[in-house]
């Protein structure tokens, strides 16, 4: 507990630090990226990459996997041109784990703090919250509970856009959700993805 909320506060600290140096970096960044997200601007983005399931394997012989493939689709709006708001669903992917299968999903809703470096490159950050669900079959003598959980977990996130033209860019991101897992556990889920993003 005092890891995550060191953790939660590390994350807060720098979308807030984000945010409230971005008007300064964008005004030494070229207009037209500043003008990319101004207030009331949209978009659309698909990424795909890799989870990481940060989960133990409990006891025997059993096959352990921690990745699969993680996809994430998402919406979003900006309230002026750094500081936005974006919700998005993302499927964990399924992995073998204490003689059965873990697998997971969750919808996410986060605020945007965003900072353009140049024209056609920006960095951002992400706090918020996901509402995720969880299914875990496991082995009887594993030592891993089976079971499906809901609720609701912190989530943040890091990432870097480049733009192409004004209504296409490329993302990479990393982002770290907290979900609920039978047994009463809350573990880390992790995702580092790379994508698209459309601009409307």
């Amino acid at each position: 507990m005092k890891r995550l909320s060191q953790t939660f506060s590390a994350a807060i600290l720098g979308v807030a630090v984000m945010a409230a140096t971005g008007a300064a970096q964008a005004q030494s960044a070229m207009n037209t990226n500043y003008s990319l997200y101004g207030p009331g601007a949209g978009y659309v983005g698909l990424n795909i990459g890799q989870s990481n399931y940060s989960l133990g394997n409990g006891f025997g012989p059993f096959a352990s996997e921690d990745h699969d493939t993680v996809y994430n689709i998402y919406t979003g709006t900006f309230f002026n041109p750094n500081v936005g708001l974006e919700l998005g669903y993302t499927n964990f992917g399924k992995i073998q784990r204490a003689g059965g299968n873990t697998k997971a999903e969750g919808i996410n809703l986060s605020l945007v703090g965003r900072a353009p470096i140049s024209q056609s490159f920006n960095v951002f950050g992400k706090l918020g919250t996901t509402y995720g669900r969880t299914d875990v079959s496991a082995f009887a003598g594993s030592g891993v509970p089976s079971g499906k959980e809901t609720g609701f977990g912190v989530s943040y996130g890091l990432g870097a856009e480049y733009v192409f033209n004004p209504v296409l860019s490329a993302v990479l991101q990393y982002d770290e959700h907290r979900l609920n897992f039978a047994g009463d556990n809350r573990d880390r889920v992790n995702a580092t993805t790379v994508g698209l993003r459309y601009r409307f």
